[in-house]
């Protein structure tokens, strides 16, 4: 640590990619470097909804800063998702507030931006910042998913988040493709060619 404070370090992650219908959200945290910011973070995916929860309102509460960037189903489709995820790690930096030192990123690539940024594979599960910013994406996620299933009622979207399980897939078949629904995915397209 120098005269001005430690280093801030912001995590970033995204959640949504691999579902077939509604956005892909990212969400970027920042805490001081080095701080440990309080027991029970990891990788999302392996927490309950209500431990994620739980988590979300303390890392919101805690954080020197977090935020949200977003990319909709038209801008998967025409961009693809790696993209698409990029820009919604983009718009999520875009409106943080702070500018922190260092970003670390899960996954193997980095997005355009003005800081320093470190790509570390499965980083979700091995770096509290990108744990938190895990976090986060996925509750606002899952919210955003449930207010989707009122708006779009039948596809079971406050259930399966808009993963391709087999009931989403049977429902797409029987209701037809959904305006957040992502017709660039092969489930999708399949049954667009139906209709």
């Amino acid at each position: 640590m120098d005269a001005s404070g430690p280093r801030l370090i912001a995590g970033l992650d995204e959640v949504g990619r691999g579902c077939i219908a509604g956005p892909v959200i990212a969400a970027v945290v920042v805490f001081p470097e080095g701080a440990a910011p309080f027991p029970g973070l990891a990788d999302s995916k392996k927490l309950t909804p209500k431990r994620r929860a739980e988590l979300a309102r303390r890392i919101e509460a805690e954080a020197l800063a977090y935020a949200i960037g977003r990319a909709e189903a038209p801008e998967i489709d025409r961009i693809n998702i790696l993209q698409a995820t990029f820009l919604a790690m983009r718009r999520a930096y875009a409106v943080l507030g702070l500018e922190p030192d260092a970003i670390r990123v899960d996954g193997d690539r980095c997005p355009e931006l003005p800081q320093p940024c470190h790509a570390i594979v499965g980083g979700d599960a091995t770096e509290p910042t990108i744990s938190a910013a895990s976090i986060l994406a996925k509750v606002f996620r899952d919210r955003e998913m449930e207010i989707l299933d009122g708006f779009h009622p039948g596809y079971g979207f406050a259930v399966h988040k808009g993963y391709p399980t087999p009931a989403h897939q049977a429902a797409l078949r029987d209701l037809g493709i959904s305006p957040v629904h992502r017709r660039s995915y092969a489930p999708v397209a399949r049954v667009a060619s139906l209709f």
